[in-house]
């Protein structure tokens, strides 16, 4: 293989964007890639027949035994190569940054093709508070807000705020409602308070300061720096303000520290379907790699321009300079390994491995973090950190793992530069996810669980035993519950704490900020140090769950549970009939779904949204959803609980509704005036009446297929 195809965008953007100031040229590049694809291609085919094989003996053995016994399922499995004796890894994994390592907290995910978004998120390391308790729903709201500053609702936010700072930094006597200045004297944190002076009941929980124009005489302080639990919490103090001017000790903001890890995301929240999409997302990486990225928006009549946060600066209580970042450490999240691109083609005109763009584009864009050459650092500990999605089993892992290793060869890197996030989100990977971390114990920085993407494979997985419990009912089912617990139960036995990252998944309802508070908090308890929330103001919320739990002592509390891996081959079966209604609601429901996603990732080319539900109730939707939905309904579709006629009746219905709810958007193309000639339309049937054949039941070739016949026209 000499030479490749690729998209003129795409090649412009290697040679005048990615690789200035690198001392690498195209043609390096371009050949390095085409070598990469020889060597891994024949690779890549041979695991994902693999795949394919494994699934039509799963599938024959459920034809003939239903979903049998535990027991019985088990030595099947095992007989057939897909369920493994687990080992006993140990990860010793270097030079990775204490956010990964050390600090819990939120992580945010975000679509590499908006600019703006990845910045928010970025320069979401500092969360307001005040803001979050004001703007949401966290808070109850009995009147109409003045149009600016409403001080109502000020002084019901400023009240709050006192309980929860007296809950997490409680004063040596009186209440931080009763504090009128706060100042620093001789390293110490002092606090004036209408019962006199006061200070921290646990004066290690002062931080830092910044000081004020006459501290060297009073003590008077710009920002005070409290910590808790690794986390950082600033008082923003400024009587000019109007906040400040309103509250009792003259506090204009309360600053948390919130995400502190953000996955820029390559994968399943952007729909990238030819060159010009993949450079949109390379050029935000590659941006936020050099510190340079900018987004310009008009807002309130005004046009602001966004960039990324600059450090923050304080004094430490010895005296010395305390610098803290100011922003999130970055991670990657490429595509699969099934994943190709038309971007780039062989010589012979097939499409390469998606997988090995990413990986290429993504460290070379790192390069200018890890050579010092952008205005701020990333990885302080000189790391890459890609995720890597749906892999499935120890195989696929050590694919990985190769691809990375050949990738910094050919940059000349150190071995172990590139981490893997193991992203535990397909069946086999579950029950195999010893294995997988045993062959990445040297670059592994986390694992997390996502119910969706992992529902979705569960049902394609055993989609021949019958017909599966409704969406919403999974979240009960004895399978999900191991599910959760044993990637815990794994992690922390492969010595993850202190090391690496146990994550969970995603808040699906940005508005419902209450109900997360509410909930949320159930995911530190249960020993992860992360968890994605979907957007910055939820990551300033969540961080308060960090702020309650010592996430590293529940680890060291839960280090000794074992749970047993049989559980999850319980296949979650309907126990028992559906009234009409009951499976009428659920079609509509998936229906509903499906369209709301579909109509603006094909039409729109919009990858994530936040997409009201059947009831108008916004829910963060990505392919993950989609994958899920569209598998149920194709089970229920197989085991005869629905027809292709009802299917068809309910998703036509369905998309008068969505057609509803899309009246406003910009450049939005209705389905329901012309069902036949829709893309969006066309798409979501055959997602549905293509799932029990799609490998994995996977959506991104009808996606991708119906969404390049949009941008065509």
């Amino acid at each position: 293989m000499t030479d490749l195809q690729v998209d003129p965008v795409l090649r412009a953007f290697v040679a005048d964007e990615l690789l200035p100031g690198l001392d690498l040229d195209p043609t390096w590049f371009w050949s390095t890639c085409a070598a990469l694809q020889e060597r891994f291609a024949g690779r890549t085919t041979e695991l994902l027949a693999r795949r394919a094989e494994l699934q039509e003996r799963i599938d024959a053995w459920h034809r003939e035994n239903g979903a049998g016994d535990v027991e019985a399922l088990e030595a099947f499995l095992t007989e057939i190569g897909y369920l493994l004796p687990p080992e006993s890894p140990q990860v010793n994994v270097s030079r990775v940054d204490p956010e990964i390592a050390q600090i819990t907290g939120p992580q945010l995910v975000v679509p590499a093709t908006v600019p703006r978004y990845a910045l928010n998120a970025a320069n979401a390391r500092w969360g307001s508070l005040f803001d979050a308790l004001y703007g949401t729903d966290v808070l109850p709201l009995d009147h109409e807000l003045e149009r600016g500053y409403d001080e109502r609702r000020g002084a019901q936010v400023i009240a709050e705020a006192d309980k929860l700072l007296d809950e997490l930094f409680p004063l040596r006597s009186g209440s931080h409602a009763d504090a009128t200045a706060y100042r620093v004297q001789d390293g110490a944190l002092v606090v004036e308070t209408t019962g006199g002076s006061s200070g921290l009941a646990d004066p290690a929980q002062f931080a830092g300061h910044r000081a004020g124009a006459d501290d060297g005489h009073s003590g008077a302080v710009q920002a005070v720096l409290l910590r808790r639990n690794g986390l950082h919490v600033e008082l923003t103090i400024d009587p000019a303000h109007r906040v400040g001017r309103q509250h009792h000790a003259d506090v204009a903001d309360v600053a948390l520290e919130a995400a502190v890890t953000t996955i820029v995301d390559f994968e399943d929240s952007v729909a990238t379907v030819d060159g010009p999409d993949k450079v949109g997302a390379y050029r935000t990486w590659l941006g936020l790699m050099t510190g340079a990225l900018t987004s310009t928006f008009e807002k309130g009549g005004e046009t602001i321009e966004r960039k990324v946060n600059g450090d923050r600066h304080y004094t430490a209580p010895d005296g010395s300079e305390l610098t803290l970042p100011g922003r999130s450490v970055l991670l990657v999240r490429n595509v699969g390994h099934h994943m190709t691109t038309d971007a780039v083609r062989t010589a012979d005109g097939e499409p390469i491995g998606e997988g090995v763009l990413d990986a290429m584009v993504s460290a070379v864009a790192a390069l200018h973090d890890l050579r010092g050459l952008g205005r701020f650092s990333n990885s302080r500990a000189g790391s890459v950190y890609i995720v890597k999605p749906k892999q499935h089993g120890p195989d696929e892992v050590a694919l990985t793992v190769e691809l990375f290793a050949a990738v910094e060869e050919a940059l000349g890197l150190e071995p172990a530069t590139l981490k893997i996030g193991i992203m535990d989100e397909e069946k086999r990977t579950s029950l195999n996810l010893e294995n997988c971390i045993a062959r990445a114990p040297d670059r592994t920085i986390f694992v997390n669980t996502g119910f969706l993407d992992r529902t979705g494979d569960e049902i394609h997985t055993d989609l021949e035993a019958g017909p599966v419990v409704r969406k919403n009912d999974m979240k009960t089912t004895p399978w999900l519950i191991a599910y959760e617990d044993r990637n815990v139960d794994v992690a922390l036995r492969a010595g993850f704490r202190g090391q690496a990252q146990v994550g969970k998944g995603m808040w699906a309802k940005p508005a419902a900020m209450r109900e997360m508070l509410d909930t949320k908090g159930a995911q530190p308890e249960a020993g992860a140090n992360t968890a994605w929330v979907p957007s910055p103001t939820a990551a300033t919320l969540h961080a308060l769950h960090y702020l309650r739990t010592d996430v590293a002592a529940r680890q060291r509390e839960l280090a000794g549970r074992t749970t047993d891996r049989r559980e999850l081959l319980r296949v979650p079966l309907l126990p028992g009939e559906l009234t009409d209604d009951e499976k009428r609601h659920e079609l509509e429901t998936n229906a509903q779904s499906i369209l709301g996603y579909v109509v603006r990732w094909v039409g729109l080319g919009i990858g994530c949204s936040t997409v009201p539900d059947l009831a108008g109730v916004g829910l963060m939707e990505d392919r993950a959803t989609l994958r899920i939905s569209s598998q149920l309904i194709a089970n229920w579709l197989h085991h005869g609980l629905t027809d292709e006629t009802q299917v068809r009746e309910t998703f036509a219905r369905m998309a008068a509704l969505v057609d509803e709810q899309n009246a406003n958007e910009p450049g939005y193309e209705p389905m329901a005036k012309d069902l036949e000639s829709s893309p969006s339309f066309q798409a979501a049937l055959e997602l549905v009446f293509t799932g029990r054949d799609e490998p994995n039941g996977y959506t991104e070739r009808a996606l991708t297929k119906w969404r390049q016949a949009a941008k065509a026209g």
